[in-house]
């Protein structure tokens, strides 16, 4: 998978975007980065859309800005001339996508059925996209046709929401989701480009599904872990569950030895661990990717490099 396809999927979301006004497409770009949504798929169903991926591209560089909707190759060239970074196609073109790859542009094409998906695949390609993903099946469709394609990823758009995103991204030919529903048209008009970021910080917590899970104890012995074992089992009147190494008492653990942190550890639970890394470093976040791994119950993880009240903070990957 090439870098830039690797980044889409860290991102896990591509909000489609249609300019109506030039003048929105830098604040509204600046809205997404700063929401943690670094992408955009300018659509090309408006005469601004080549002016919109100009502007952002020269204004906003950290944002990868790609052009959708492309259904001619004269289109093509005027999104690369205007400084895209792919290109996508609502069904599949040969003559467009023949276009794009003889030319070395990354394109990610229709491909609503199985023959579309065969004409990828003959071409090289990694990545197609699945329009309108809700009202051909949703999921299911796309497991289905996916099935006899073990290589080939999909990115579904049209009918994606926050209270799906998470079902499609859960399965692993899924690259990312496009989707508009953080570009709220209301509040571009009114200019309210705080609220879009909003709404893109509110995407993100949803795709991430962060969530404290687990605490650990270092009881520093064996004997010691189970007699706060007992006295927390007192407490709560919660049996008390003894390991070969440590003592659980509900959904805290109290190890007989020591970890990473001089008191303990505590996990946060994430959807996607290369996902979640992504946008928390997007956050300002720090990592000790060295750490990075799998943990005793055979799941990702990484530690962050700060702690708490000496206590390690570990993300693992449900």
């Amino acid at each position: 998978m090439t870098p830039m396809l690797q980044l889409i999927r860290k991102i896990g979301i591509v909000p489609v975007i249609k300019i109506t006004d030039p003048d929105t497409a830098v604040p509204l770009a600046r809205a997404l980065n700063e929401g943690g949504i670094p992408v955009a798929e300018v659509t090309f169903r408006t005469e601004y859309a080549a002016e919109a991926i100009r502007r952002i591209s020269k204004e906003v560089p950290d944002v990868l800005v790609g052009a959708g909707t492309v259904l001619t190759c004269q289109q093509v060239d005027q999104a690369v001339e205007a400084g895209a970074k792919f290109i996508v196609t609502p069904g599949f073109n040969p003559t467009v996508v023949d276009y794009c790859l003889d030319k070395q542009i990354p394109v990610l094409p229709g491909a609503p059925s199985t023959s579309d998906i065969e004409k990828a695949l003959e071409r090289g390609l990694e990545v197609v996209k699945c329009f309108p993903a809700e009202a051909l099946g949703g999921l299911s469709y796309i497991k289905a046709v996916a099935a006899p394609y073990g290589s080939m990823m999909f990115m579904p758009t049209g009918g994606v929401n926050p209270g799906n995103i998470n079902s499609y991204l859960s399965f692993n030919k899924i690259l990312a989701c496009g989707g508009s529903w953080m570009i709220d048209s209301k509040r571009i008009a009114a200019g309210d480009y705080d609220g879009i970021a909003d709404l893109c910080r509110e995407a993100v917590d949803t795709v991430l599904g962060l969530e404290f899970v687990h605490v650990g104890i270092n009881g520093g012995s064996k004997d010691e872990a189970l007699k706060m074992a007992g006295l927390l089992s007192a407490i709560l009147h919660v049996p008390a569950r003894e390991t070969e190494s440590d003592a659980w008492v509900g959904g805290v653990e109290i190890s007989g030895g020591a970890s990473r942190g001089a008191n303990g550890r505590l996990d946060i639970a994430c959807n996607d661990l290369e996902r979640a890394i992504f946008h928390l470093e997007h956050r300002g976040i720090a990592f000790d990717h060295s750490s990075k791994g799998v943990d005793s119950m055979g799941r990702p993880c990484i530690y962050f490099q700060d702690q708490i009240g000496g206590f390690a903070l570990a993300l693992v990957q449900r």
